[in-house]
């Protein structure tokens, strides 16, 4: 079947750069794009028309948010009640279990992955925070995750996560990790197996890839066997390194070495590898350490950078600079790591905070942060058949509504994309060729429902935080409100004296 989009802006590729075709046209059939341009003069099945509208794209998301919440608890909090959200050795030794059910992991992942279409992401690769598992992710999650994705028609690159050790506060309220090497082990194996059962799934929209948790949890001999585990799956590796001076000062501890020192001996930098965050490296104003060329390093293996910067802002933290880790030649991708998974704002964020570290207006281009979107994703995954529209490429579009009043006038379509619009205005969303979305509806999903289970879900997961904390606060001291609640029993009392 073929499709032809029309849109007052369509992003096509040039085989060097996007380029903007005004009132353009993007023609595919079946899963794959066969024209984009102006005048195409051969029949086809249907006319989408996009009117006044960007057509991009998919957006490549590759530290997906695949989780009900990430920032709206735990980054606002004082350094006190920040440690209580850690798992306390207590609860590590004695007390650590899985806080929810298979079936409602389940309902988690269907809530994230329908956020992911509605905000334009076409590509994904997970992340989930296992702070309320037992350890870690597993195989029968993810092989849900998996069909989960494929009856949405999400392209997914997939894996339970894995760790031989958590962050954990003592009774002291000092930071450490303890270890459970097994733990690491089986949930490597666990990987290989979900990588050996589903790659190429659905029609090929499930990838496997080894998705280990942060560097200071993983042995180094879980290094090196998820290196060896990478080569014979010939599958990519995303590793949590570079977050935090924390990780820093554990590695320095341990090992005496930085993280790309760890990285380097365990051979896992490389086009396969891919590094969320990525921010602590020497120089960095906070490290204390000196820069050893660590920018070069990761652009001459070929490793990619996925940069989070709504995340990284909320935490109070930011890459220095985006624009120095692209001139070194580092490849940048973007992930959301965060609630709401607005890829649209997180290139917002990222060109803001990118003025400000820089102290220039034009740090940070839009135009380059929607390059790391789209063509930074597919590079980081070894694609040139995604974050494009080109003949050739996989038909992964989203349409973006410009038409509404509150867009205000448009300029250029990449900065008034940036500027003036966000997740919310993602009309429509196709991917490999099949329309997911339309009109801001997702055929045989629930909104409304999926919005009353998923705050249940999120009361249940925030309850739990008590439990583990090292003090043992309860839920007000650990998450005080804004402002005093006036419940309405208590408003009715008062207003009868």
């Amino acid at each position: 079947m073929k499709t032809k989009i029309t849109g007052a802006f369509v992003i096509g590729f040039d085989g060097q750069d996007h380029v903007i075709y005004k009132d353009g046209e993007v023609v595919y059939e079946d899963d794959q794009i066969v024209f984009v341009g102006h005048a195409y003069h051969q029949p086809v099945d249907q006319t989408i028309e996009g009117g006044q509208a960007i057509v991009s794209p998919g957006f490549i998301d590759l530290d997906a948010l695949a989780d009900i919440d990430h920032a709206i608890i735990d980054t606002w909090n004082s350094p006190e009640t920040g440690l209580g959200l850690q798992w306390s050795e207590d609860y590590f030794t004695h007390r650590r279990q899985d806080v929810f059910t298979l079936e409602e992991e389940i309902f988690k992942r269907h809530y994230a992955l329908v956020q992911l279409v509605l905000n334009g992401v076409t590509t994904a690769m997970p992340i989930g925070a296992e702070t309320h598992k037992g350890w870690a992710e597993g195989y029968d999650e993810f092989a849900a995750v998996a069909d989960l994705a494929g009856e949405l028609g999400l392209r997914m690159y997939l894996g339970p996560s894995y760790r031989s050790g958590i962050n954990v506060v003592r009774h002291d309220g000092a930071r450490d990790v303890l270890w459970d090497e097994a733990q690491g082990l089986a949930g490597l194996a666990e990987a290989v197996r979900f990588v050996l059962d589903f790659d190429g799934a659905h029609a090929g929209l499930i990838r496997g890839c080894l998705l280990p948790c942060r560097i200071e949890t993983i042995t180094k001999d879980l290094l090196r066997r998820t290196k060896q585990a990478a080569d014979e799956l010939n599958c990519h590796v995303r590793l949590h390194c570079l977050q935090g001076l924390q990780e820093l000062r554990f590695l320095r501890t341990w090992y005496n070495q930085t993280p790309l020192e760890v990285l380097t001996e365990v051979d896992l930098l490389g086009p396969r590898m891919l590094i969320p965050h990525a921010i602590y490296i020497g120089g960095h104003s906070e490290t204390k350490e000196p820069y050893r060329g660590e920018l070069e390093q990761l652009a001459a293996t070929g490793t990619s950078v996925i940069h989070c910067p709504m995340t990284s802002i909320r935490y109070g933290n930011a890459l220095e600079s985006f624009d120095r880790y692209r001139q070194a030649g580092v490849n940048i991708a973007l992930g959301t790591d965060s609630f709401p998974p607005d890829f649209i704002r997180v290139m917002d964020y990222g060109n803001n905070v990118a003025k400000l570290i820089d102290n220039r207006t034009s740090a940070g281009a839009a135009a380059d942060y929607f390059r790391a979107a789209t063509l930074g994703g597919a590079k980081a995954l070894g694609r040139d058949d995604l974050g494009r529209l080109a003949p050739g490429a996989k038909a992964d579009l989203v349409i973006v509504d410009l038409s509404h009043l509150r867009v205000g006038a448009i300029d250029d379509p990449i900065r008034t994309l940036l500027m003036n619009t966000g997740g919310a205005y993602v009309r429509t969303v196709i991917i490999n060729g099949r329309t997911v979305m339309v009109d801001g509806q997702i055929p045989g999903v629930d909104f409304a429902d999926l919005k009353s289970r998923g705050q249940a879900y999120f009361d249940k997961m925030k309850a739990a935080y008590a439990g583990r904390d090292y003090r043992q606060r309860p839920l007000d001291e650990l998450f005080p409100s804004s402002f005093p609640v006036i419940e309405k029993m208590a408003s009715e009392r008062n207003a009868a004296l």
